[in-house]
């Protein structure tokens, strides 16, 4: 199952565009008190649970540390029907170091 992806900055541009783009971050709860872009919290581990807080006519972009969970999360959502998704290709960091360095990197 291939999982879509999208650069940090296409996503800034869809955000400063005013896209409606639901931000899913997928990292413990510590870890978004750390650093955060906006995103709608839900942990990875949570994710199946709550399902109900998602609209799978949205779309959706993963959010995390680096990527391998936003691909998790992704890949988790398309098995369950979800077709408007994708992951933030390197996830924060990636945010952090081309588009905004005040997003603390941890």
């Amino acid at each position: 199952m291939s999982v879509p992806e999208i650069q940090a900055e296409e996503l800034k541009q869809r955000l400063d565009h005013g896209d409606n783009v639901f931000l899913l971050d997928v990292r413990d709860e510590y870890e978004y008190e750390i650093s955060n872009i906006g995103g709608h919290l839900i942990p990875l581990a949570q994710l199946p649970k709550r399902l109900d807080e998602l609209n799978a006519l949205e779309e959706i972009v993963a959010v995390c540390k680096m990527g391998p969970r936003g691909v998790k999360a992704v890949e988790y959502l398309q098995k369950q029907g979800f077709t408007k998704v994708s992951n933030l290709r390197g996830g924060l960091h990636a945010w952090s170091d081309r588009i905004d360095r005040k997003v603390r990197k941890y």
